[in-house]
């Protein structure tokens, strides 16, 4: 993806953020901040003065619908180019500043206080675009033998701490913490897991990343002795 696809996706989701503060602004200004203050919603009947708000909130899911696909997009494509690829694909470090879409993720404390959505918590599997900052920095590296064992080497590590960190929530949420109210319990495993699937993708570069590091620091000094 080109720098410039990319700035206009950090741009239209700044704005998003910007409009949607705009929104509250004009809902606590001139609607009595209705859609922002808790609500009941069973009795919910539209006005005209609600339409920035709800077209507000309908821009941020739709933009994470967005960001989530092209997320899915970009590792099936990176899939299919590691295949035939020989040396790694060319990336700017400063597009590891995505990672901090995740921070989206804690809207969902607000959402949910005002309309019980949860799906901004999903947010937050996006901290794992932080790892395209040693991705980048690994740009057109040449993958030779040790640079394709440190590569799976790193993603089953990751992958196993991700599995033992999903093993653990289920653990604590089978023990029957949150039995009491099963809605807190599903905000917990949304958050959890989209949080842990995040971190896993980060680790994985970060780990590949500290191994070829390692490598060519080991390999740089038994070659001055």
């Amino acid at each position: 993806m080109s720098k410039s696809k990319l700035k206009i996706i950090f741009i239209v989701g700044v704005c998003c953020l910007l409009f949607l503060l705009v929104s509250v602004w004009y809902t606590y200004t001139f609607n009595a901040g209705r859609l922002v203050k808790p609500m009941d919603f069973s009795a919910y009947v539209f006005q005209i003065k609600d339409i920035p708000m709800l077209a507000a909130i309908s821009a941020i899911i739709l933009y994470g619908f967005f960001l989530a696909f092209l997320l899915f997009i970009s590792l099936l494509n990176q899939w299919q180019s590691k295949t035939k690829a020989v040396k790694t694909r060319k990336l700017n470090p400063k597009l590891g500043l995505l990672g901090f879409l995740g921070f989206f993720g804690f809207l969902g404390f607000w959402t949910y206080s005002i309309n019980k959505t949860v799906f901004p918590f999903c947010f937050f599997v996006f901290f794992g675009f932080f790892g395209f900052f040693f991705e980048g920095k690994m740009s057109d590296t040449l993958m030779d033998e040790r640079f394709k064992e440190n590569a799976q080497k790193a993603q089953l590590t990751a992958y196993k701490i991700g599995f033992a960190l999903i093993w653990l929530l289920l653990l604590l949420i089978g023990q029957g913490r949150f039995a009491a109210n099963l809605e807190h319990a599903v905000i917990v495993l949304i958050a959890a897991i989209s949080f842990i699937l995040g971190f896993t993708l980060f680790l994985g570069k970060y780990l590949l990343y500290r191994y070829d590091h390692d490598g060519q620091s080991e390999e740089e000094i038994n070659g001055g002795i």
